[in-house]
């Protein structure tokens, strides 16, 4: 396996801080790990000069900062270009990033949603009369804003159309230019647990652990994931996460999928880990 991560942007023939416990714990099993400049891919710059440094590998996953699904594609094509091979196509990438890629499959243990092409008011309006009234959750495909929960990201009730829309314009500020397909609601429900993360290497669920934003804490209650295994084995990706909560009537539900590659481990996750899951398929 090829282990991509982002080079440190004031010392680039190093790993960037944040994902160099990861490369060392790859390079220490016995994987040659490459460096990307993310800065340069993420702001559409020569993506072929982003990833002159990497070496030629047939097996390579990117561990790594966020990148629009447009910017992964042309990724993809600058280390095709040089004999490199991601595990996860750009098509992949695209369905696991963003909601309407995965939702379909999902609808059933995720919650109830509805969302816009762009962020148009009128399409916001028709979105919201679809989800009907109560509480909801505001996102983009791709994000929330919810340490900005109350001003951008919780809807107390989607029927209340001036105070709902107070709400995604204030989204939409918040994600600027970072702000992906469109105005996503999702129908609130109530957890009683915090967010667990769930790591999936082709269908296989090989790592539960915390959510980075709460990463020492874990549910009392045994995570179940036998309503979401086979959501996952839809999809056929390669290597995604599922975040999962256990909502009030002790019933767990899928509140986020991502892909893999993009999707933060929390401190208290070992990197040696991650590692080995991604070592054990591929």
């Amino acid at each position: 396996m090829l282990l991509i991560v982002p080079a440190d942007p004031l010392r680039p023939r190093r790993a960037d801080p944040h994902f160099a416990p990861e490369a060392r714990a790859a390079r220490e099993a016995g994987h040659v790990v490459g460096l990307v400049d993310h800065d340069a891919l993420a702001a559409g710059g020569d993506a072929r000069r982003a990833v002159a440094p990497v070496p030629v590998g047939d097996d390579a996953v990117y561990r790594g900062w966020m990148l629009s699904a447009d910017a992964y594609a042309h990724f993809a094509a600058a280390l095709a270009a040089r004999g490199v091979t991601l595990r996860t196509a750009p098509e992949q990438y695209r369905r696991a990033h963003e909601l309407p890629g995965w939702y379909a499959e999902a609808a059933a243990v995720s919650p109830e949603s509805r969302w816009t092409v762009g962020d148009a008011r009128a399409a916001f309006d028709r979105a919201r009369a679809e989800l009907g009234g109560g509480p909801a959750v505001l996102r983009d495909w791709t994000k929330s804003a919810k340490h900005h929960w109350r001003e951008a990201c919780f809807v107390p009730d989607v029927a209340d159309a001036e105070a709902a829309w107070r709400v995604a314009t204030r989204l939409r500020e918040l994600r600027a230019d970072d702000f992906t397909g469109g105005f996503v609601l999702r129908r609130f429900e109530r957890f009683a647990s915090a967010e667990v993360r769930t790591w999936w290497v082709d269908g296989k669920g090989l790592l539960t652990g915390p959510h980075p934003d709460t990463p020492d804490e874990l549910p009392v209650t045994p995570v179940d994931v036998s309503g979401i295994a086979p959501v996952i084995a839809r999809l056929g990706l390669p290597f995604v996460t599922a975040d999962l909560a256990l909502r009030d009537d002790g019933v767990w539900r899928l509140v986020e999928i991502g892909d893999g590659q993009v999707s933060d481990r929390p401190a208290s996750v070992e990197p040696e880990r991650l590692i080995a899951i991604l070592s054990a398929v591929g």
